[in-house]
This record gives structure tokens, sequence and C-alpha cells, in this order.
């Protein structure tokens, strides 16, 4: 994993990951050319947007143990209403790695 800046990392194979404080937990998507889903990315490492929305869904047998759904524009994550955290609803920025969650 390498450094892009505060609040992205990168990972091989086009992977980007932020830390989601809805989860208290990194999440990923994949940019650029390659194979699977991948998504639209601003090239902002400081403010990045993500198209299309990110859904995250922990529960796969269970679809409601856990769901994180949400936008990312401008660093900003903006937390669906599906979600199943204590953010659902709600904007926040994305935070910095070390900072305390």
């Amino acid at each position: 994993m390498a450094e892009l800046s505060k609040i992205l990392r990168s990972v091989e194979g086009g992977g980007l990951m932020f830390w989601c404080p809805g989860c208290d937990g990194a999440h990923m998507v994949r940019v650029g050319d390659g194979p699977g889903p991948r998504w639209g990315y601003n090239g902002n490492p400081d403010a990045p947007t993500f198209t299309p929305s990110i859904l995250v869904n922990a529960g796969r047998l269970n679809p409601m143990a856990h769901v994180c759904h949400s936008f990312v524009t401008d660093g900003r994550i903006q937390f669906l209403n599906d979600c199943t955290h204590h953010l659902a609803g709600q904007t926040a920025e994305i935070p910095a790695w070390d900072s305390p969650f």
C-alpha cells in the first residue's frame, strides 16, 4: 500500500483505499483499466470523487448484517439512508489514516 495523501492509499491493481468513519474500516474501489468493476476517479488524492456510488455489503447471506452505501464527492462521504451504521443519512469528511477514530 502506498500513501497518495493523508486520506487516500493506492494498492496493486488500480485499487484506491480510504478510511470509512461509519464502518471504522477501509473501503477500496478499483480505477483505471483492468478486470472487474471500475469506478470513475477525479484524480485528486486530497479531495477524491468516485463514481458511481460505493456499496459495501458485508452480510451476503444476511443482507442486513452490515451495509455501507455512499457517494464520495470532493473528499466527503455522503452516507445514504440504507447504511446500517450510525452515520446513515449524514455526510462526513474522509478522515486521515492516522486520525483517532
